[in-house]
């Protein structure tokens, strides 16, 4: 469906056909559709048509009413768009105006820049924070998420630019998982280089998988930990090796005996025969993707000395951890955690895609594509598991 735009003043813009949001209201309830006729672009906005949105795990947990949620409510944070209108001054990440045509993505949060916690560079932690698709409707920010044709970016939103060339299958995720991806390994590099060390990644969903894939091309020798056999053949097709976590004591795909091979065995000392004396014999990097507590325990019981733990997956309450603190003190262990992410990490994102989409398989992490009108569809698709992600094109037509 063509869409277009005509200025009513220098802040009003008017589309044709009326801009429509999905608004979700509760659990078992089709989602209803919302015309937004007129939008009012402020200082630091811009009005982006969505190219493609895919569903993230966590609306399809907060469709299932498993995470609390502000109704009524757009959902929707991972998609690829063009601006096809701006406010004054508006800017991408790195500064520079943005400009009609722009094919982009953008930050989940969007933030201040000013208070203590922007400051210290936490921006995905700001005191006034707002978040694409996770806040209640309301006048002036109807299209504040990613499943409607349009999305209204608020000034303090991370912009970044994306190539023509990459797929909307490959942009889209960008925006929520690619990024978190991007951020946990920036932690876990703020403890050594990535380049020839042993990364454990457990869980092979989107952001497991796409940190597997950047460690990869980082030069670090990569496991990943995924019972469904399909996301480990995916980790497989990225390099890395796949191991299963049901997997028996001494199969070749369990956890142990694939990191023997791979280390000789994980000891000390002197380097096994036939193998290096430089080559890495112990995991120095775990990536918890999962939100397993039998996820954080493996990363946490398999790290060795000096090593680092970044927990991505825990984002549900509910789940506890007995942790030996004698263990992390003895191994000098570094255990942080990676919620969202700040401007720089969707830059990285960015990078990586525009340099991968053509030599790594990024494309199939998203299954069947629906039309927006089909989004009760596609969330229901998206909470059977069986594909990564489920994409929503807004400018698809609903079969008939």
């Amino acid at each position: 469906m063509m869409h277009t735009v005509a200025r009513l003043s220098e802040a009003d813009v008017l589309v044709k056909p009326s801009p429509v949001a999905m608004v979700w209201n509760e659990p078992d309830r089709p989602l209803e559709a919302l015309a937004v006729p007129g939008i009012h672009l402020s200082a630091g906005e811009a009005l982006v048509e969505i190219e493609l949105a895919t569903v993230c795990g966590s609306d399809v947990h907060t469709v299932l009413g498993h995470r609390s949620a502000s109704t009524p409510l757009v959902l929707g944070h991972e998609q690829v768009g063009r601006v096809v209108a701006l406010g004054p001054d508006a800017v991408r990440s790195d500064g520079s105006s943005l400009e009609l045509g722009d094919r982009v993505v953008w930050s989940v949060t969007v933030s201040c820049g000013e208070c203590d916690r922007c400051v210290r560079g936490l921006t995905q932690k700001c005191r006034s924070l707002a978040k694409y698709g996770h806040e209640r409707v309301h006048r002036g920010w109807e299209l504040s998420g990613g499943f409607a044709t349009h999305v209204q970016l608020r000034a303090g939103t991370a912009t970044v630019r994306i190539d023509e060339g990459v797929p909307a299958a490959v942009a889209a995720p960008a925006s929520c998982a690619t990024a978190t991806a991007a951020a946990a390994l920036v932690a876990a590099s703020d403890r050594g280089d990535l380049a020839g060390a042993v990364v454990l990644v457990t869980g092979g969903g989107m952001i497991g998988l796409s940190a597997a894939a950047i460690a990869v091309e980082a030069g670090a020798i990569v496991v990943v930990s995924e019972p469904d056999a399909g996301r480990r053949a995916f980790a497989r097709r990225f390099g890395a090796h796949a191991v299963d976590p049901r997997a028996r004591v001494g199969a070749p795909d369990q956890l142990d005996a694939v990191l023997a091979a791979l280390t000789g065995g994980g000891a000390a000392g002197a380097a096994p025969v036939g193998m290096p004396r430089d080559a890495p014999r112990e995991v120095l990097v775990a990536v918890e993707a999962s939100g397993t507590s039998a996820g954080v325990r493996t990363a946490v019981s398999t790290v060795g000395t000096g090593g680092v733990v970044v927990l991505v997956g825990s984002v549900a309450g509910g789940t506890e951890l007995c942790v030996d603190p004698e263990s992390i003190v003895r191994r000098m262990l570094t255990v942080t955690g990676v919620h969202n992410y700040a401007a720089t990490h969707l830059e990285r994102a960015v990078a990586f895609l525009e340099r991968s989409w053509r030599i790594l398989p990024l494309d199939e992490l998203v299954g069947p594509t629906h039309a927006l009108a089909m989004l009760d569809l596609a969330l229901a698709e998206a909470a059977q598991a069986e594909h990564i992600r489920v994409g929503v094109a807004p400018g698809r037509r609903a079969a008939t």
